[in-house]
């Protein structure tokens, strides 16, 4: 079994910045992808990044340049992804969800992340 925990989001100010984690365990096997969406009140959940096994990293163009995805695997199967928030904005403002691909899709529970002065 698969499971996906997420670090506490939080209220930030425009402006500031946010570092989300997601830790991964259970029985993984081949990871292909991880990464995080996120869900705005009455909106879609949409891609925010990913990156690959491979490190390929991918974005949304709203999220360039100021956010970051990086991973760490270690040898005990525990997998982390991260995902620095800089200079953030009011429209960052959504759930944030984990994600991971191996032979099928994985997703955390989400968290809240509120950029408001």
């Amino acid at each position: 079994q698969v499971r996906l925990v997420e670090s506490e989001g939080g209220l930030v100010q425009p402006g500031g910045s946010l570092r989300l984690s997601c830790a991964a365990s259970g029985s993984i096997f081949s990871i292909n992808t991880m990464g995080w969406y996120r869900q705005a009140p009455g909106k879609q959940r949409e891609l925010v990044a990913t990156i690959s096994i491979g490190g390929t990293t991918n974005y949304a163009d709203s999220v360039k340049g100021r956010f970051t995805i990086s991973t760490i695997s270690r040898d005990d199967a525990k997998n982390t992804v991260y995902l620095q928030m800089s200079s953030l904005k009011p429209e960052d403002t959504a759930v944030y969800y984990c994600y991971l691909k191996t032979f099928r899709d994985y997703w955390g529970q989400g968290t809240q992340v509120t950029v408001s002065s």
